[in-house]
């Protein structure tokens, strides 16, 4: 049977140590984890030790607020299940000029989640499409311009987020043309992209 610390000081440390990792976010389950009662849990959001942000979630007071949040918040509300992905993606890698309005992120087709402030893509990523970052997970440079390449963003767009992911080494053309086939051929209309000497003609030229 697994043991928990009683002491206030290393629940204390230990809390702590897993919510710098989550942005000062925890869940009622991993505090419960940690060793914090379900009523030691009622204790702290009373007494202003902990903020309470959300059913069965928390958040460590003066916690400094951060663009990465928004990320934190729905891997943890989706179990580890919710994947930065898409154009949201491209804006973390820095990589052409996307400017999404909404937070674009993958979900498990059996997973239910609605938000208006959300784009929800329905796949199962497998697990060498996926990196861990700080707190979250978002899919790999070259899953996201395949993904961003079967949707609706433009050829012109594309081109862009492609070549900049290759000059910076984040990608090689070869490794995307191994893989063009799973997603559709618009990805082998760049030009950094399609081998030496092949013409691909654009609908409408």
């Amino acid at each position: 049977m697994l043991t928990v610390p009683t002491d206030p000081a290393l629940l204390r440390r230990s809390l702590n140590a897993l919510a710098m990792y989550q942005a000062g976010y925890f869940t009622a389950a991993q505090a419960l984890e940690v060793g914090y009662s379900y009523q030691s849990q009622k204790y702290h959001v009373e007494h202003g030790n902990w903020d309470r942000v959300g059913r069965g979630l928390f958040r460590l007071p003066d916690w400094p607020a951060r663009d990465e949040d928004r990320y934190v918040l729905w891997r943890l509300r989706s179990h580890d299940q919710a994947v930065v992905s898409h154009e949201s993606a491209l804006v973390i890698y820095d990589l052409g000029d996307a400017n999404p309005a909404r937070l674009h992120l993958t979900l498990p087709l059996g997973f239910r989640a609605k938000d208006t402030a959300v784009v929800i893509h329905r796949s199962t990523l497998p697990p060498g499409d996926v990196e861990d970052r700080d707190g979250y997970r978002i899919t790999s440079v070259q899953r996201t311009l395949f993904d961003v390449a079967s949707g609706e963003m433009t050829q012109e767009q594309l081109d862009v987020a492609v070549a900049d992911a290759v000059k910076r080494g984040l990608v090689t053309p070869l490794r995307l043309r191994h893989r063009a086939d799973e997603f559709g051929p618009r990805l082998l209309l760049s030009p950094h992209v399609r081998r030496p000497g092949t013409v691909h003609h654009r609908p409408g030229h």
